[in-house]
């Protein structure tokens, strides 16, 4: 396999409606060999005649759990699985990737953090290669890692995933570490789009990623507001 879009994917979830939005989503990226199932039997199945290269697996199915359905795969196949769950709880998330999935996406998600996700879990299985040629930094911020080729954000005490939109705004800042980056440059960066309509997003969004990367957010220490002009981040040192 020669092409990242050429894998075939199995999405296991009982929610029809759930089911084509991502394979919607997951055409308009460039994956066409895609097939699903509604529950334990089907996908059992489907995982054993079709041999998918990847797996987007919902935790709860009408006929049994997702956790059980990974052990079963895992005991046949290193197909790389990314839970698509509802249950944000954290011991949910923390059993999923104990028991060895890929990645765990909570309900609800946007389409591009699902795919840049996917195609971050397909690249580590089968294009080590191209993954490693287009690596991206990994810094820290004090006493806290910042992985942008995992968007993992790692503390003493935890290690958070950025969205997509966190992982796009982070990435810009960090492009321009020590100088002022406009908010408009940010939207652009985020949204493909200018800063008209987006204003208050884009503060929410700011305020979400000093919940990660700063230890007090409401005295940001490291991601900086430069009043009228937009936003800095400073003390980034690389690795």
């Amino acid at each position: 396999m020669d092409d990242i879009f050429a894998c075939k994917l199995l999405i296991i979830d009982d929610e029809p409606e759930l089911r084509r939005m991502v394979t919607e989503i997951l055409r308009r990226e460039g994956f066409m060999r895609i097939i699903s199932a509604a529950d334990c039997k089907e996908a059992r199945r489907l995982f054993a005649s079709e041999k998918p290269d990847g797996v987007i697996l919902d935790v709860s199915l009408p006929d049994g759990d997702g956790f059980s359905l990974m052990r079963e795969f895992r005991a046949a196949s290193a197909v790389p699985v990314l839970f698509l769950s509802a249950r944000d709880e954290d011991e949910n998330r923390l059993l999923g990737l104990g028991l060895g999935a890929d990645d765990y996406i909570t309900k609800p998600f946007l389409p591009r953090e699902l795919t840049l996700r996917l195609r971050a879990v397909l690249s580590r299985a089968y294009f080590p290669v191209v993954l490693k040629q287009n690596k991206k930094p990994v810094f820290r911020l004090g006493e806290t890692e910042i992985d942008l080729n995992s968007g993992s954000v790692t503390t003493k005490k935890d290690q958070l995933m950025l969205t997509a939109k966190e992982f796009a705004l982070l990435e810009k800042l960090y492009e321009n570490r020590g100088n002022i980056v406009t908010g408009d440059s940010l939207c652009r960066a985020a949204w493909g789009d200018d800063l008209y309509g987006y204003e208050n997003t884009l503060m929410v969004h700011i305020r979400r990623l000093r919940e990660k990367i700063e230890p007090e957010p409401s005295s940001p220490r490291y991601l900086l507001t430069v009043r009228g002009l937009g936003y800095k981040l400073t003390g980034a040192e690389g690795k």
